[in-house]
């Protein structure tokens, strides 16, 4: 494999890397002005040899005009034949690939790229490729498909791109490729991108490869020095009370969050919808149509904040992400790359924000090495903190708003109107008005960095009190509809209500220890569908001691072997017969006949 360094190829602009006039205008009109290192390295490479080619960059930097821009120039337009394969891991990354190839080939007549992935009509694709296709953009899964009903033939394409090969292969697409790519020919060229080399993805390079050229950016699963990496050490508990801290010390944040499951990136998106921030869900279980209003949504800033799933953010190409927020950190280290690599896009800046356990404090260390760059820990935000740079921005939004002319007939009432209040007092009373959610909120907040440091050993449970109420599941409550009835009778906020845990018949729940006698109160006389419902101080039953093999019931030591004597909880055994307890009535027989003995 021969491999380039990128300051090798460093071009002062387009023109220097061999594209055509056609190509060239397209690229005036979108505004790109100097090609990114992968790109200034892959182009000139494509366009001269006719060899496999393996791109390292991380997510952000141009892959897919360091591959669009060859291969439009190396396609017949005459032909109507499919001459290009591109594979990619996701539909919303595939919709993307396609819509920016249309761009670069505008002025290209003739040229037609069709996009193939699940969740749209098969037939549609089907009537589109059948109006030839030069360039098909498809998903594994569909492309799979489309090929057994007959639909698309790739036995003479001459170029195949695996797009975020690292990703096709953590979502379990190898053995779909392998079965799509045997029906194409060994002569084609296949140029292979990836954000990392895992050892996956240099499997897959030499099954379909043939001695490829290597362009790296940086060094291999190395991050972008566009993103600052930060880390907060926290309670677990408090998990969801410091992602709101991160988004109210960030007052223009524009993030997207990232949650392990399905369901846990639902619950957060709507949590933090009911606290009212602008934010919505990106994962599996939603509809095309679903995601694509959501994605549209976030593009335009209506979402401020995108909490999404792993394979559902491939394919987000936004350029001015502020933040990314692991909320929990990957399964796979390596897809830490992915994830952080939706900032610091385009030459912007960006930040990367971890929320961690002290159980998970290792996973940072391993991710150091893979990045190459070095974590910053960060104290959790506290509520004055956030006050003072909520209040700030208040100002300056204030200070920098435009005047509306609109107002200037109203302007005498209004001049009377405020005629006796001082300059100073009239400022008071306008960020008074519009600051005092933040203030009510934050003003007995609790120290969150104290509650990291105490997790684990017991401190923190201290300073709470736990409740038992006479309300369960068989009164049709689980978790949170319980903890909302509790929030709005107590008048307490969500998170000043923890470990809530709903039984048949009754339920726990946990408040701070200077609310005992709110809560007490506000249970005194309250019912609930015409039952009179009741509240008391309790305490967790403590764990019974697990009984190990050897010991008795009663707690002295077995002399029996290898048994217990709790009969009743112990597993059924056979006798050497074959019959069921028969060795319980042996030992049963024996004790009585000792005792006959003894008499």
């Amino acid at each position: 494999m021969v491999i380039f360094a990128a300051y090798l190829f460093y071009m002062k602009n387009f023109q220097e890397l061999g594209l055509n006039n056609q190509i060239i205008k397209a690229i005036d009109d979108l505004g790109f002005e100097q090609p990114s290192d992968v790109q200034a390295q892959a182009i000139p490479l494509l366009l001269e040899h006719n060899r496999d080619l393996v791109g390292l960059a991380q997510t952000g930097t141009g892959k897919t005009a360091a591959f669009g821009f060859p291969l439009l120039q190396k396609i017949q337009p005459d032909s109507k034949q499919t001459q290009g394969l591109i594979l990619s891991p996701t539909r919303e990354l595939c919709l993307q690939i396609t819509n920016e190839l249309t761009q670069y080939a505008k002025y290209m007549n003739g040229i037609n790229v069709v996009a193939v992935y699940g969740g749209a009509s098969i037939s549609t694709q089907e009537r589109q490729i059948k109006r030839g296709a030069q360039i098909i953009v498809a998903t594994p899964g569909r492309m799979k498909d489309m090929q057994q009903r007959g639909i698309i033939d790739i036995s003479n394409i001459d170029y195949c791109v695996l797009d975020e090969a690292d990703e096709m292969l953590n979502m379990g697409f190898y053995e779909d490729i392998t079965a799509i790519l045997k029906h194409s020919p060994d002569t084609k060229n296949t140029w292979l991108f990836s954000a990392t080399m895992p050892k996956e993805v240099s499997k897959i390079a030499s099954k379909f490869m043939t001695d490829p050229l290597e362009v790296t950016v940086g060094t291999k699963n190395q991050s972008t020095n566009n993103v600052a990496h930060e880390y907060f050490l926290i309670d677990n508990r408090d998990r969801y009370k410091t992602l709101k801290r991160l988004a109210d010390v960030n007052p223009d944040i524009f993030a997207v969050i990232f949650c392990r499951t399905k369901r846990e990136t639902q619950r957060v998106a709507e949590r933090l919808t009911e606290d009212g921030y602008l934010a919505g869900a990106l994962h599996g279980d939603l509809s095309q149509n679903q995601r694509d209003l959501v994605m549209n949504s976030f593009r335009k800033h209506q979402i401020r904040i995108l909490v999404a799933t792993d394979v559902a953010a491939r394919g987000i190409d936004v350029n001015d992400i502020t933040h990314v927020i692991h909320y929990q950190l990957p399964d796979e280290i390596e897809v830490y790359t992915h994830r952080s690599g939706r900032t610091g896009r385009a030459g912007k800046s960006g930040v990367s924000l971890v929320i961690v356990t002290k159980k998970e404090q290792r996973k940072i260390k391993q991710i150091e090495k893979i990045i190459n760059q070095k974590f910053e820990q960060k104290a959790i935000p506290s509520g004055e903190e956030i006050c003072q740079v909520q209040l700030l921005h208040l100002a300056k939004s204030i200070k920098e708003a435009p005047i509306d002319t609109n107002i200037d007939p109203y302007w005498p009432a209004l001049e009377e109107n405020f005629a006796e209040l001082s300059k100073e007092e009239l400022i008071k009373k306008l960020f008074s008005r519009e600051f005092s959610r933040f203030h009510q909120y934050y003003k007995n907040a609790h120290d969150l960095n104290k509650n990291a440091a105490e997790s684990g050993q017991g401190k923190r449970r201290d300073s709470e009190i736990r409740f038992f109420i006479n309300l369960g599941s068989r009164d049709g409550f689980e978790w949170q509809s319980l903890k909302d009835l509790l929030r709005e009778q107590l008048q307490l906020d969500k998170d000043s209500l923890s470990r809530v845990e709903v039984k048949t018949n009754f339920a726990f729940f946990n408040t701070a220890k200077d609310q005992k006698e709110n809560v007490l109160a506000a249970f005194n006389d309250f019912s609930h569908q015409g039952r009179k419902i009741h509240v008391e101080i309790t305490h967790d039953r403590p764990k019974r001691k697990k009984r190990g093999r050897g010991k008795g019931g009663f707690g002295k030591k077995s002399h029996r072997k290898g048994g217990s004597r709790s009969f009743g909880n112990s597993p059924r055994r056979k006798n050497n017969k074959g019959g069921s307890n028969g060795g319980r009535r042996s030992n049963i027989k024996s004790s009585i006949n000792r005792r006959k003995r003894k008499k």
